[in-house]
């Protein structure tokens, strides 16, 4: 295969104009425009930010790329899914109240907010995996794959699971629906907190495979026999009484996110930018967030996620580490093996490199890229 064309500029603006107005200068420069989006609807997915985190990137980058959007007649609207995990993004209700705390809105970004799996994460679309080797039918939701045009928009960061949150972090698991989240992140079965949980039987309607019944206590009992782990009792909680201790860290996990990747882009224009800035250590899902592990770099561009990641990788592990930062003290303490790579320095139990090899393997692009500067 040959290379992919990546385009980067950096965030000087000593020749006019600012930070937004350049990033609309490097997407159209990276061949954005070649894509037919005349009265499109087209998905922009990025990530909202969990309240207490401020590493998430600004409304105004969203709004740039949306305003180029409607330049070519496009219909562009914001979205991400909901979250496995408890939080503020956990329903479409938190969910939107949390992006407009964060500043997201019709006024500050030109668009409108769409939760992709609907109100509780259950809105999705089973979509064949082509070539899939963990995952055959992924579930994405139900809004992103309803999009003609895809756009993804990332905040490439630091990742504790996945050594670092890149295009393919976004999109693999951003846009799986609450049960495509756990199908990554989880194997195994899911189990019941009878602490947490007041009998309401939603769960219990929500299963296909009649494993869940009801003590005299009235507290929801799942048959380990019957159940086959596909998380949907999980979106049909309110209580958080539903889990899966079975976590997936480390090379499953960044295999199933580069396949459910395929999914979301196959068969449809997609475009893909990532702003290397902020560069936390963990991702932008937890409610705060700590210093920068390196400084900030610029913004990428192009039509290939893998090459975009590989880019932004490359470009970081060119970098020195932040002093007082988490990378910093990883480096410092005793005994430290130096993996020569700060992403993995970083969290020792991760290597990004398989995510993007299994990407490669699977046609969703490739990691020899061009880098073309754009001023």
């Amino acid at each position: 295969m040959n290379p992919s064309k990546v385009y980067f500029t950096d965030l000087r603006t000593n020749n006019g104009g600012n930070l937004p107005q350049k990033l609309q200068r490097l997407i159209r420069a990276a061949g954005i425009g070649s894509i037919d989006m005349e009265k499109k609807f087209v998905a922009i997915k990025l990530h909202f930010g969990e309240p207490g985190n401020l590493s998430f990137l600004r409304p105004n980058y969203a709004k740039a790329v949306a305003d180029v959007v409607k330049e070519q007649g496009g219909l562009p609207f914001l979205t991400d899914c909901n979250t496995l995990y408890v939080g503020r993004r956990k329903h479409a209700l938190e969910h939107i109240e949390a992006a407009q705390e964060n500043g997201f809105s019709p006024l500050s970004t030109g668009c409108q907010i769409i939760i992709g799996d609907g109100l509780k994460g259950t809105d999705e679309a089973e979509v064949p995996v082509e070539g899939g080797e963990y995952v055959k039918t992924a579930k994405i939701g139900r809004a992103v794959m309803d999009a003609d045009v895809f756009i993804s928009l990332t905040h490439f960061k630091g990742h504790e699971s996945t050594g670092f949150g890149g295009a393919i972090k976004n999109i693999g698991m951003g846009c799986g629906s609450r049960a495509g989240k756990m199908e990554q992140h989880c194997s195994g079965k899911v189990s019941s907190d009878p602490q947490k949980c007041v009998g309401c039987g939603a769960c219990a309607k929500a299963c296909a495979q009649g494993a869940i019944a009801y003590g005299k206590d009235r507290k929801a009992v799942i048959d380990a026999e019957r159940c086959v782990g596909c998380g949907r009792c999980l979106g049909h909680c309110n209580f958080d009484a539903i889990h899966n201790r079975n976590w997936n860290a480390g090379d499953l996990l960044n295999r199933k996110m580069a396949e459910y990747t395929k999914a979301v882009l196959a068969g449809r224009p997609s475009f893909h930018i990532s702003m290397v800035i902020d560069i936390s250590p963990s991702c932008d899902c937890c409610s705060t967030n700590d210093a920068p592990i390196l400084p900030d770099i610029g913004m990428f561009a192009s039509f290939d996620p893998v090459a975009l990641d590989q880019a932004c990788a490359d470009a970081c592990n060119r970098q020195q580490p932040l002093p007082n930062s988490q990378l910093a003290e990883n480096m410092a303490s005793p005994g430290f093996c130096d993996h020569h790579d700060h992403f993995i320095n970083n969290a020792p139990e991760t290597d990004w490199r398989v995510c993007l090899e299994h990407a490669e393997k699977i046609g969703v692009g490739t990691r020899a890229y061009e880098l073309v500067r754009v001023k």
